[in-house]
């Protein structure tokens, strides 16, 4: 693959998903005070990018469109992983995400947490645990 070529203008990560609020500023204060995001960049009142873990990842909180197109959000989900699920999970719940499972252990060496943002977007958060190869919990690694 082909390095990308460097631009201030975008974040430096190969896939960045753009999530739609009606409030964009509130989303990206909400994200940065629930889930640990910083914001990088403010484009107007439509769009706002966020990094999270020194720019390791990245999200763009953009403005909903009008009119809304169907399948709001439980059409997708957004997983982050992060090194301290406890932790983060204390700061969600603190902040009132609306939690859709606890951190809990799974057989893949993962340890995660589900929530629902404000507008609705259903985020979970994995911590790994273990190293386990895929072939013992029924996994083809290709």
């Amino acid at each position: 693959m082909t390095p990308l070529a460097p631009n201030r203008s975008i974040q430096a990560v190969t896939v960045i998903p753009v999530l739609h609020y009606p409030d964009v500023a509130l989303a990206a204060e909400w994200l940065c005070g629930a889930f640990g995001f910083s914001e990088r960049l403010r484009i107007g009142d439509h769009r706002i990018q966020l990094d999270i873990d020194g720019g390791a990842g990245a999200v763009v909180v953009a403005q909903r469109p009008s009119p809304a197109p169907p399948c709001p959000h439980p059409c997708h989900s957004i997983m982050v992983r992060i090194s301290d699920i406890d932790q983060h999970y204390k700061r969600a719940m603190a902040a009132r995400a609306r939690s859709l499972s606890p951190p809990t252990g799974y057989p893949f060496g993962e340890r995660q947490y589900s929530v629902a943002d404000p507008g609705g977007h259903i985020w979970t958060f994995t911590q790994t645990i273990a190293d386990i190869d895929p072939a013992a919990w029924g996994g083809t690694l290709r």
